[in-house]
């Protein structure tokens, strides 16, 4: 029972113990156990129709937490690898299936709605992640988003943004889970407490370790361009200066970006970074990614991100093959095209299948539990990431949106 005195979060064994799933899940099971068929075996495939906002591509994303819930029950799972960039159709516009699970069904669908979100939602932050890499011209972009969205998902916020192409997190917790270093500049909180930009640079730079890098924000009380020369003047070794100039204030930013830079380096502070934030979405970057920015520090829009709207479905039952109306039946194996990405489908796992540019595809499945025994071992966060950007050049260098 939730106390209404406490946090409205989920602790690990509640979770585990099926308390946030959705309620159905445990009658079905129960009616499935009364009846008899709790040992039935099934093949269940988790696929998305389309994709949000007319994306063309996603980052899967969220597999290990997956992996990590399910670890010693009864189920098989055979999925694409964390971190594959994704087409949600073939061409003959069949679902492609990005997880498969074996066993009963009892075994597993009382989870549907955890396993659910946890790749639904770190997918579509991933995805919007690569996407404002792309549009930042893979320039450094940093994941300021958790402060729009519940705490208790701080991890698996930070640890999507950073696979899917963002270069830094900013909570300790997501810095500890992607094995970084957490990064941030100075709240507006610190200069309107200490009265100043002068006395809180100053500060800042007095107290805070030494190996933290010194970016200072210069937009709470000032002209950018006087503030960002006050900060050259206060800290010694001045990493950068952050712009996070108010929409009211803001007019042309690109020209504003541009006048602090040039002051910048007329008195001598070349080696000082432009960094950049407030509102910033793929959209907003991509207009000022040609500027002398560094750095973008994006936030809502990567946190907040579209959900993908994957589902799971039965599409064999004892052998036999069985679906809903809307879904293709049967086991189904995935493949890929190695350079244009389109997606393939097959009821078997060694067909050629030839892509419409005349490449054979690579069958992208690969089975990652058997019996609820890893049989993989778990990648890096950093390992994931090098290869969703490698894939992410890949794609966009064709011009997918």
């Amino acid at each position: 029972m939730v106390s209404m005195g406490g946090l409205f979060n989920a602790s690990e064994k509640e979770i585990r113990d099926g308390y946030t799933m959705d309620v159905y899940f445990e009658r079905t099971k129960r009616i499935l156990e009364n009846r008899g068929l709790a040992g039935v075996p099934v093949w269940a495939e988790f696929t998305g129709s389309s994709l949000p906002r007319g994306w063309d591509w996603a980052v899967f994303c969220g597999l290990q937490e997956v992996l990590n819930l399910l670890e010693g029950s009864d189920v098989s799972i055979y999925s694409v690898p964390e971190g594959t960039v994704f087409r949600p159709r073939t061409d003959n516009s069949v679902r492609v299936p990005l997880m498969n699970f074996h066993g009963p069904y009892t075994g597993f669908g009382e989870m549907e709605t955890a396993i659910l979100g946890m790749i639904c939602q770190p997918s579509g932050i991933a995805t919007a992640a690569a996407r404002t890499k792309i549009a930042a011209k893979w320039k450094t972009v940093l994941a300021f988003g958790n402060r729009r969205m519940h705490p208790a998902i701080s991890g698996v916020i930070d640890r999507s943004a950073y696979i899917g192409g963002c270069d830094a997190v900013s909570s300790r917790m997501g810095g500890d889970i992607t094995d970084t270093v957490p990064v941030g500049t100075v709240p507006h909180a610190l200069m309107l407490m200490m009265g100043s930009n002068d006395s809180a640079f100053r500060a800042f730079d007095e107290i805070i370790e030494p190996e933290v890098p010194r970016m200072m924000l210069i937009d709470t009380f000032s002209d950018e361009r006087t503030a960002a020369l006050d900060a050259c003047r206060s800290v010694k070794d001045l990493k950068g200066v952050r712009l996070d100039t108010p929409g009211s204030r803001r007019g042309n930013f690109k020209e504003l970006i541009n006048e602090v830079r040039w002051e910048l380096d007329m008195y001598g502070y070349t080696d000082v970074d432009i960094i950049v934030s407030g509102g910033l979405d793929e959209t907003s970057v991509a207009k000022i990614a040609d500027t002398c920015v560094a750095a973008f520090g994006v936030g809502t829009s990567i946190s907040n991100a579209p959900t993908l709207d994957l589902s799971m479905d039965i599409v064999e039952k004892d052998g036999t093959p069985i679906s809903k109306r809307g879904k293709f039946g049967g086991r189904k194996f995935t493949y890929r095209c190695p350079h244009c990405f389109n997606m393939g489908v097959s009821l078997r796992p060694d067909d050629e299948i030839r892509c419409s540019c005349g490449s054979v595809m690579d069958m992208i499945e690969v089975p990652v539990m058997i019996d609820g025994r890893k049989v993989l071992p778990d990648r890096t966060p950093s390992e994931i990431r090098d290869s969703v950007m490698a894939q992410v050049r890949q794609i966009s260098e064709l011009g997918s949106e």
